[in-house]
């Protein structure tokens, strides 16, 4: 099927439900009305109000039901409404879902798929636009995954479902209906911790995930530029292999995501090529992010998260360096 990232969504949890009977649907409208995005809509036709539960406008609450029904023997899928309203769910997140496999030594496991949208570049208000991975990444308990393409999406989630730990799956809002491409029909595999290669090159390389995947595709296509450009798709576990792997074949490293430049993803990758491959690189490592504040109103977001400009004279930065 020809399909956008919400149609891949939703087909992954209709085969994940189909597939077993403990997964159970929860969140915010996410019934009736499909959810904000719509990524839900006919499920709960298909499969009923015991398996697609609208909750009240509560992510603490929506959360910590969601870690008792996966301690339970459930494997929950709570959506939370956009990223910037989960912050309200971190104590439960932190605290209880990324820990009790640790706390009680794998007796106990939390079996959860935590959805939400995220990122801007949609003029959105404020708290719709943030991008969380670095603060869940940074839980070890925590599995974290950002599709960028539907084809990905659908084989990430329906691991992710698969999977017996904790995963914050993360969609961006951006990408969610951007363009469509073809997605089987049955069920398949992602792994999870494996990078994509988008594009080979051998002049530098681009290392980014989420909405900023077609960005920088777009900018080395346009300058002509030979680049090895690499999806993370998943933020932790990251795939230092192939991060390694590409800053040895080209010498040059761009990391850009849109996430706040300070302590983020891409100081992790960066530290990364420093420690396993400095004595290959022909320039320093440069990082093209957000600017290291809260998210600024529509009018101002052009000028906040990185575009084409941005990276463009980032490529020719490196290039000549």
């Amino acid at each position: 099927m020809m399909a956008n990232m919400v149609n891949a969504i939703n087909s992954a949890l209709e085969a994940s439900m189909k597939e077993n009977e403990d997964v159970v649907l929860l969140g915010e409208d996410i019934g009736k009305d499909g959810g904000v995005f719509r990524v839900t809509e006919g499920l709960l036709d298909k499969f009923g109000e015991k398996r697609v539960v609208d909750t009240p406008l509560a992510e603490s609450g929506i959360a910590g039901t969601a870690i008792g029904m996966a301690l339970a023997g459930l494997h929950p899928i709570p959506e939370m409404q956009f990223a910037g309203f989960m912050f309200l769910a971190f104590g439960q997140l932190i605290n209880h879902a990324s820990r009790y496999r640790s706390r009680t030594r794998s007796s106990l496991k939390v079996p959860m798929v935590v959805r939400t949208p995220v990122s801007g570049g949609v003029r959105t208000l404020e708290h719709h636009s943030e991008s969380p991975e670095a603060y869940y990444s940074h839980m070890g308990g925590l599995i974290v995954v950002e599709p960028s393409t539907p084809y990905d999406a659908k084989g990430l989630m329906i691991k992710a479902v698969r999977m017996e730990d904790p995963v914050i799956f993360l969609e961006p809002t951006k990408l969610y209906r951007l363009f469509k491409q073809e997605v089987p029909d049955e069920p398949y595999e992602i792994e999870i911790g494996k990078a994509r290669e988008v594009s080979s090159g051998d002049k530098l390389s681009i290392i980014t995930y989420g909405t900023m995947v077609p960005l920088v595709s777009e900018v080395a296509r346009k300058k002509g530029v030979s680049a090895d450009i690499i999806d993370l798709r998943t933020i932790n576990p990251l795939d230092e292999k192939a991060i390694v792997d590409s800053a040895k074949k080209t010498g040059r490293v761009l990391i850009v995501h849109e996430a706040s430049l300070s302590f983020g993803v891409g100081a992790e990758v960066a530290a990364r090529v420093a420690e396993k491959a400095i004595y290959e690189l022909q320039a320093p490592v440069i990082r093209v992010a957000s600017n290291s504040f809260p998210y600024p109103f529509p009018g101002y977001e052009k000028y906040y998260i990185p575009n084409e400009l941005k990276v463009s004279k980032a490529i020719d930065r490196l290039l000549n360096s």
